[in-house]
């Protein structure tokens, strides 16, 4: 059989004391609610800050008018959007300053067709293309995958036999300009300005404020362009044609973002206003983000950083930090534990706000969400979301901004939650260091309690095995502890239970040499008569020696009688009814038998509860009775009386077997009560003794609800037998 796992005191305490691991829970709990209210109030500031900047903007049309905000909707490639370039565009036709922004170029290709002569085939003609701002020019990039480059004749007059890329627009002054960049070869390019006939390709004069790059490339041409933004008014539209065949000159597609002959089918192209951005510059100091949108969701302007915008001011938590700092060098050893092994402890736990996380909107053009949607509805609302690398919680609170009624655009604010999150772990840093003090004085305090309690418990353990041999043999004795606590308590009830198993191990080792006393007589007066027979066999006196064998055996029976009557006498009250009898009635019938059976001996009866009854069987009653009678009889001294009473003592019924005699061992009071004890002399006559007769009356007077004691008389004349019992003292 495999030994049992046991787990000890120590540990079941450090193990219920793992509960205290509930307390920095409660007050990660409570932190974390602050941080919820925290958050409320966050984002009702922010809602704040973007009404208070829509406030600024309401009922300025000027500021929309050349945003083409008061479009019905937006036709991607179509309706361009000029990005904010962050560093110029170097025009060598290389497209490298454009990596940053690859993934906002458009394709344009089958479904950007404007004119075609043949069935269009993708690998003959197909573009990327895109617009950036930088200072007060407008860049625009093509990529494009030409299978048959053509370029102009060198002595031809004509542009629009060959490649070339069409540009128109309306001004500033609202007149349609049509522009066509027709080189060549590569290298540098210039625009030609065409005529106001919209179905011819006539050039006028060279636009140099139109100027680039055009770079053959294995697959094509690459080419950059840009023109100042006082040339543009709010539309524009470019257009690439593809002619391949050398002899016809003829154009095989033009592919573009709107038709350049038509003035009322070109596309509008939004470029971040720098009014808007003189408004809200000012708030790149509020700690916040701020976009304003038009009503197409497409970036009017902006302003922060939200990296830098975690929503509390940096002088709190600058001063915050400071302070912790100061208080922290005062204690270098504090400082070493709390870095070393407790804040990474902490931060198992807590999440650090990130110094850098992935912002999607760093270069956005247009925004969406459900908050910037319902507030182009005329609701404010917030958002919170994550960014795209899940380290920053970001909250937006967006705002209709209004012009005759109508909503025009929205005003976006943005922050971080990192603010909070900062306040929030340096809340639980402070706590946990102050739990986790109170924690490790309750575990050790608990633990030097178990170690405490287990150590006296291995004591009294070691006591107990050191006073028990290996055979079972009771060889010591385990002190008893002065403490009044529990284990104290089980000490003094081990020594008592010790006792009584040294006690009864006396008892068990004499009962042998009693037995074999008590056995070897009539055994030997048995084996004599026999021999005695089996030697003269007709001798005249045989029947003495039979008569003698016969008083051997009964003595035999009366033993063995003898020590099975405890158990018959156990087993017969089990099975007794009680009923309710007067004790004084039973008594005095015994005690007349007694007078006529043993007339040599004086009995005296005093009967002073004649009335009293209790609940058992008069017949255990006399037995017991007789029991200690016998006893009394024995050992009572020759022409001294024997006194039997009954009467009241602290309200109980007592009964009392008095006699003259021989006093009793100060050792053997309370052991003449058990099983097979006697203090008889070996050789006193010739019954057999084995202690069993106040065993069984002790029996009897449990069954009673009573108790029985025996002591020496007060002066020393001998023995008193004294049982007591719960009754009532009146007749029923």
């Amino acid at each position: 059989m495999s030994k049992r796992w046991a787990i000890g005191l120590r540990t079941k305490l450090l193990l219920f004391s793992s509960f205290l691991f509930v307390i920095p829970y409660l007050g990660y709990q409570f932190v974390w609610e602050l941080e919820t209210y925290l958050r409320i109030g966050q984002e009702q500031t922010l809602v704040g800050t973007a009404r208070a900047v829509a406030t600024a903007l309401h009922e300025r049309p000027a500021l929309f008018d050349n945003q083409s905000a008061f479009l019905s909707n937006v036709q991607p490639g179509k309706d361009l959007y000029a990005h904010r370039i962050r560093y110029p565009i170097q025009l060598d036709g290389k497209l490298q300053d454009w990596q940053d922004y690859r993934e906002l170029t458009i394709d344009y290709g089958a479904n950007n067709l404007i004119e075609q002569s043949t069935v269009y085939n993708r690998d003959s003609l197909h573009f990327t293309h895109m617009v950036g701002q930088y200072d007060n020019f407008l860049y625009a990039m093509f990529s494009v995958t030409d299978d048959a480059v053509l370029y102009r004749p060198q002595n031809s007059l004509r542009i629009d036999r060959n490649d070339f890329v069409q540009i128109a627009l309306i001004d500033n002054t609202g007149a349609f300009k049509r522009y066509v960049i027709a080189p060549y070869q590569e290298g540098w390019v210039n625009a030609f300005l065409l005529d106001d006939d919209a179905t011819t390709f006539t050039p006028l004069r060279l636009e140099t404020r139109i100027q680039g790059q055009w770079r053959e490339v294995s697959f094509g041409y690459e080419l950059e362009i840009r023109f100042p933004l006082e040339m543009l008014g709010s539309s524009i539209a470019f257009a690439i044609a593809d002619v391949d065949d050398a002899r016809s000159r003829q154009i095989k597609y033009i592919i573009g973002s709107a038709n350049p002959s038509r003035s009322q089918e070109l596309g509008t192209v939004l470029v971040p206003s720098p009014d808007i951005e003189r408004i809200i510059k000012g708030l790149q100091y509020s700690n916040a983000r701020v976009w304003v949108v038009d009503n197409h969701m497409r970036v009017l302007a902006r302003s922060g950083d939200i990296q830098q915008s975690d929503g509390v001011a940096d002088t709190s938590i600058n001063a915050r930090r400071s302070q912790n700092t100061s208080l922290v060098e005062q204690s270098s050893i504090w400082q070493s534990i709390e870095q070393q092994l407790l804040l990474p402890l902490y931060y198992k736990i807590l999440t650090r706000p990130p110094s850098e996380f992935v912002d999607e909107l760093q270069d956005a053009f247009a925004l969406k969400g459900k908050d910037i949607a319902n507030a182009l509805t005329g609701q404010p609302d917030t958002l919170w979301r994550l960014s795209p690398d899940n380290k920053a919680v970001i909250l937006s609170a967006a705002h209709p901004i209004f012009i005759d009624g109508e909503v025009m655009g929205a005003v976006v604010v943005e922050q971080t939650t990192n603010g909070i999150r900062t306040l929030r772990n340096q809340a639980l840093e402070k706590q946990f260091n102050f739990i986790l003090a109170v924690m490790l004085l309750g575990i050790v305090s608990l633990f030097l309690i178990a170690s405490r309690i287990s150590s006296r418990i291995r004591r009294l353990r070691d006591n107990t095995e050191a006073a028990i041999d290996v055979n079972g043999k009771i060889v010591g004795r385990i002190p008893a502890s002065a403490s009044g606590d529990e284990i104290g308590d089980l000490s003094r009830s081990f020594e008592q239970v010790l006792n009584k198993l040294s006690q009864y191990n006396h008892y068990l080792e004499n009962m042998a040499s009693r037995l074999s006393h008590e056995l070897r007589t009539p055994v030997a007066i048995v084996n004599s008569s026999l021999d005695n027979l089996l030697l003269d066999p007709d001798a005249q006196d045989r029947h003495v020696y039979v008569e003698r064998a016969k008083q051997g055996i009964s003595r035999l029976s009366k033993i063995l009688n003898s020590m099975s009557e405890a158990t018959r006498l156990e087993e017969a009250i089990k099975r007794t009814d009680k009923e309710v009898f007067k004790p004084a009635e039973v008594v005095a019938g015994c005690v007349d038998g007694y007078a006529m059976a043993y007339p040599e001996h004086q009995i005296q009866f005093d009967n002073n509860l004649p009335t009293a009854t209790i609940s058992g069987s008069p017949e255990l009653f006399a037995q017991m009775l007789d029991k200690v009678m016998m006893n009394a009889l024995e050992f009572s001294e020759s022409g001294q009386p024997i006194v039997i009473r009954i009467f009241e003592k602290d309200k109980k019924l007592a009964l009392s077997v008095t006699n003259k005699g021989p006093l009793l061992p100060d050792n053997m009071k309370h052991q003449l009560l058990e099983s097979m004890i006697s203090v008889r002399s070996n050789n006193a006559n010739q019954t057999s003794h084995l202690g069993l007769g106040l065993f069984i009356a002790d029996m009897i007077v449990s069954f009673h609800g009573g108790k029985l004691s025996i002591e020496n008389l007060p002066d020393h004349t001998g023995v008193i037998v004294l049982m007591s019992f719960n009754c009532s003292l009146k007749a029923e």
